[in-house]
C-alpha cells in the first residue's frame, strides 16, 4: 500500500506558536511510519516552510520541490492553534485548491474560535453557559449590562484561545486594565460571570463514522484559574477519568457528544465546562485542542484504551472520507 504524504501544519505567528509546535511534534512522532510519510510544515509570517528541506510550500497547489521532484500532499493535519487555522481560515483555503485537511470545516471552526457568537448559537440547544457581555474595540463600554453579571467576573479576548489575555476581575476599578490586556490580543472581549465549581473537559472525536465521547477530565488548578501556567507550565493537576459519579459522568459526556453533533465538528474537538451545583455549564469549543504529550486529549485517549497512533489514525480516517470538504476542484 502506498504510504500517504501528511504535511503536518504549526506554528504560526500568534501567541500560541509556541504550543502548536509542540503539538505538531506529537503528531509527527506518533502518526504511523508504517502508513506515513511525514512532513512538519512551519507557517512563518506569510510562507509555510517544509521544515526538513527548508523549502518554501507553493501555496498554488500546496507543494515543494526537493532535488528537482515536485512533492505534493495527500492530507494538510491540522496543529496550527488560533490564526489562521482555527479561527477556519486556513481551512478555506484548502478547500479551494481541494486537498483534505483534518478538523472543522470554515465555518464550524470561525464559529466556535468566536466564543460569543458560539453561545448565541448553543443558546437554541438549551446549553448551559454563563452571562456574558460583548465588547468591540472603539465602542462605549455598556458598565450596567456588566454589573448584572455580578463580581468576580472573567475578561478574555473573544478570539483567542490557551488563555492569553484572560483576567479575573474581582473589582470594577480593575475592569480597564483587564480589558485593555485582552485587547493586545483581539479587537474584541467577552465580559463573562464568573461560575464557582469545579472545571472538566471531555474529548470527541469519529472513529469508523461513529461519535466516540473520551474519558472525562477533572483540573485542578494551582493558579485562581484554568490559565496559562496551569494550562502548560504544570501548574494544575488532571485526573483520567475525572472523579465522577456514573450519572455526572453520563451527564457530561452526552452534553459532549450534543456540541459535537449540534456544532457540526470533525476530527477532534475538545469541550470545557464547569461543574456547578450538579449542572455541567459549556464554557468554550476548542476544534484544535493541544496535543503535546502533556495536554489533555491525548492523556484522554490513553485513559480510553487507544494509542496515540489509533487516535491520529481515526482523525486522518475521517479527514479523508469527508467529500464536502474538497467539493472545490
Amino acid at each position: 500500500m502506498k504510504k500517504m504524504n501528511v504535511a503536518i501544519i504549526t506554528g504560526g505567528n500568534v501567541a500560541e506558536r509556541g504550543i502548536s509546535l509542540k503539538s505538531g511534534a506529537t503528531v509527527f512522532k506518533h502518526l504511523d511510519d508504517a502508513k506515513y510519510n511525514k512532513y512538519l510544515v512551519e507557517l512563518r509570517g506569510k510562507d509555510f516552510i517544509e521544515l526538513e528541506s527548508e523549502q518554501i510550500v507553493d501555496k498554488n497547489d500546496f507543494s515543494i520541490t526537493i532535488d528537482n521532484q515536485k512533492l505534493t500532499f495527500d492530507l494538510a493535519f491540522l496543529m496550527l492553534h488560533g490564526h489562521p487555522a482555527e479561527d477556519g481560515c486556513l481551512q478555506g483555503y484548502f478547500e479551494i485548491i481541494g486537498l483534505p485537511y483534518t478538523g472543522c470545516d470554515h465555518f464550524v471552526s470561525a464559529l466556535t474560535f468566536n466564543k460569543q457568537a458560539c453561545k448565541d448559537f448553543l443558546r437554541h440547544f438549551d446549553i448551559p453557559m454563563a452571562g456574558s457581555v460583548l465588547i468591540q474595540k472603539g465602542m462605549e463600554v455598556d458598565l450596567p449590562a456588566i454589573e448584572a453579571l455580578g463580581l468576580p467576573i472573567f475578561v478574555k479576548p473573544n478570539k483567542n484561545g490557551s488563555s492569553y489575555g484572560v483576567t479575573k476581575v474581582n473589582a470594577l476599578n480593575e475592569l480597564d486594565e483587564a480589558i485593555e490586556r485582552s485587547f493586545q490580543f483581539d479587537t474584541e472581549v467577552i465580559i463573562e460571570q464568573y461560575l464557582e465549581g469545579t472545571e472538566y473537559s471531555n474529548g470527541v472525536v469519529r472513529k469508523d463514522g461513529e461519535i466516540v465521547v473520551l474519558p472525562v477530565t477533572e483540573i485542578i488548578s494551582e493558579t485562581e484559574f484554568f490559565d496559562y501556567e496551569a494550562k502548560y507550565e504544570n501548574k494544575s493537576q488532571e485526573i483520567t477519568p475525572a472523579n465522577l459519579s456514573e450519572s455526572l459522568k453520563t451527564d457530561c459526556q452526552t452534553l459532549s457528544y450534543k456540541l459535537y453533533d449540534v456544532l457540526g465538528c470533525s476530527g477532534m474537538s475538545r469541550f470545557d465546562y464547569i461543574l456547578v451545583n450538579g449542572l455541567f455549564y459549556f464554557l468554550e469549543a476548542n476544534t484544535i485542542p493541544g496535543m503535546s504529550e502533556q495536554s489533555i486529549i491525548p492523556q484522554q485517549a490513553k485513559a480510553h484504551g487507544w494509542s496515540l497512533s489509533t487516535f491520529l489514525d481515526a482523525i486522518v480516517d475521517q479527514a479523508i472520507s469527508t467529500p464536502t470538504k474538497t467539493a472545490v476542484g
